[in-house]
């Protein structure tokens, strides 16, 4: 694991060792960097793209991967415009490496282990530092009960679908909420709506039990989320908010 102290970050390679495509635009790249220092779930990672004419292009990327696993994992959803995304999602192959500096972020983690109860809102591609907290919550002995509500544009656009069915079904105090924004699906369950209060209060903790709150997503969504959060009484420095542009990738 990382250190508590500060260091240098400095730029290195990893090797693509596995890719795996979650939605028709949303990808894994599972990395093997070997002198990975070690990270924490809810971290980034920078990645830099140099071109022949010696053009570079830097952005970045959470970390979907728990501390324990073998391989960094970063999800990348594919930009039409972007300068980065559509070279790692698309044109990238098993083999091929990535240069990248991290890990990255100091704030918006989480460890396992705590009793408080865990309430992750994810909205897109913010679920990825989420999904890594639920992975590493997964894989600790002692697992806080935990929420999470996820808004996807449709059913497809759904990252991690499958596995968030798995670990949701656990039976270890994880309960996963969805909701749809631009569909609604024959026999779906979920909700079909952009966040609202009544949605909120029906899926948060109550403030008495002073969860540990991650917000994740597009800086409209993260706005929203937060807002409401704190009608319904949640202290603002409770929230943890990380958010991201609608362009860039």
């Amino acid at each position: 694991m990382i250190s508590g102290g500060p260091r240098l970050l400095a730029w290195t390679l990893g090797e693509v060792v596995e890719l795996v495509q979650e939605t028709p635009r949303v990808a894994s790249l599972y990395l093997n960097i070997p002198d990975w220092p070690g990270h924490l779930a809810g971290q980034h990672v920078d990645v830099r793209l140099t071109a022949e004419d010696g053009y570079v292009a830097e952005r970045s990327y959470s970390i979907a991967s728990p501390p324990e696993d073998r391989w960094v994992a970063l999800t990348v959803e594919r930009l039409d415009d972007g300068e980065v995304s559509p070279y790692l999602v698309g044109e990238l192959r098993v083999g091929d490496r990535v240069e990248l500096r991290g890990p990255i972020g100091g704030y918006f983690v989480w460890r396992a282990g705590q009793d408080l109860p865990l309430l992750l809102v994810g909205g897109g591609s913010g679920v990825v530092p989420l999904m890594a907290m639920l992975r590493h919550r997964a894989k600790a002995a002692h697992k806080a009960p935990a929420r999470l509500l996820y808004s996807s544009r449709t059913l497809d656009d759904v990252i991690y679908r499958e596995e968030l069915e798995r670990l949701g079904s656990a039976g270890d105090g994880l309960t996963v909420f969805h909701t749809l924004t631009r569909e609604k699906p024959a026999r779906w369950t979920g909700y079909t709506r952009r966040l609202d209060e009544s949605m909120m209060k029906e899926v948060a903790w109550p403030t008495e039990q002073m969860p540990a709150v991650f917000v994740c997503g597009p800086t409209s969504f993260v706005e929203a989320a937060a807002t409401l959060l704190v009608a319904m009484g949640y202290a603002p420095q409770t929230i943890k908010t990380e958010r991201f542009g609608a362009t860039g990738g």
